[in-house]
C-alpha cells in the first residue's frame, strides 16, 4: 500500500482555498503533472461527479477518471479512480487556522500492481516530492491573488 501524505499552510481564507482546490478546473493549474481535467459529468462537483483527467508522472502518460465519492464542502473532498495498474484515492481537507489561514493537506493512497509494486518505494518518493511542489504552487498562487 502506498500512502503519502502532505500538508502545508496557505495564509488565504478557508473558503478561497476549499473553492480554488475542489474546482477540478484549476488542476492543471497547481499540479505539477497534471496536464488536463475534462469533467466527464456535468457540473457542479457532488458525490458521483467524475473528471477524467491527463498526467505525466515518472516519464509516463497517464489518463484516468476519477469519481468523487466523498464531498464535504469546505472540509473534506476525496475522489477514487479504479483504472489502470494503480488504483489510486486522492483526499484534501481544508482546516481554518485562522480568518486568513488555511491548513490543507494532500493525501494519496493506493495499491500498485504488477511492475508498479517493484516501484513502490520510488514512487513514493516522487509523489510525496510532487504533492509538494503541488501544494506549494497552490500556496502561491492564492497568496499571490
Amino acid at each position: 500500500m502506498v500512502n503519502v501524505f502532505t500538508e502545508i499552510l496557505i495564509n488565504k481564507p478557508l473558503e478561497t482555498v476549499a473553492s480554488y482546490a475542489a474546482n477540478p478546473d484549476n488542476a492543471p493549474i497547481w499540479y505539477v503533472n497534471i496536464k488536463s481535467a475534462e469533467w466527464q459529468t456535468p457540473p457542479p462537483l457532488q458525490v458521483g461527479s467524475q473528471v477524467a483527467f491527463k498526467a505525466q508522472f515518472m516519464g509516463k502518460e497517464l489518463a484516468y477518471t476519477y469519481e468523487i465519492i466523498e464531498l464535504i464542502p469546505q472540509q473534506k473532498l476525496v475522489m477514487r479512480t479504479a483504472q489502470g495498474p494503480f488504483p489510486m484515492e486522492t483526499t484534501y481537507t481544508w482546516e481554518k487556522i485562522a480568518d486568513t489561514q488555511t491548513r490543507m493537506t494532500l493525501r494519496n493512497a493506493g495499491q500498485p500492481s504488477g511492475f508498479s509494486k517493484i516501484l513502490k518505494p520510488l514512487m513514493e518518493m516522487m509523489m510525496r516530492k510532487a504533492n509538494m511542489k503541488d501544494l506549494e504552487n497552490i500556496k502561491r498562487i492564492l497568496e499571490n491573488q
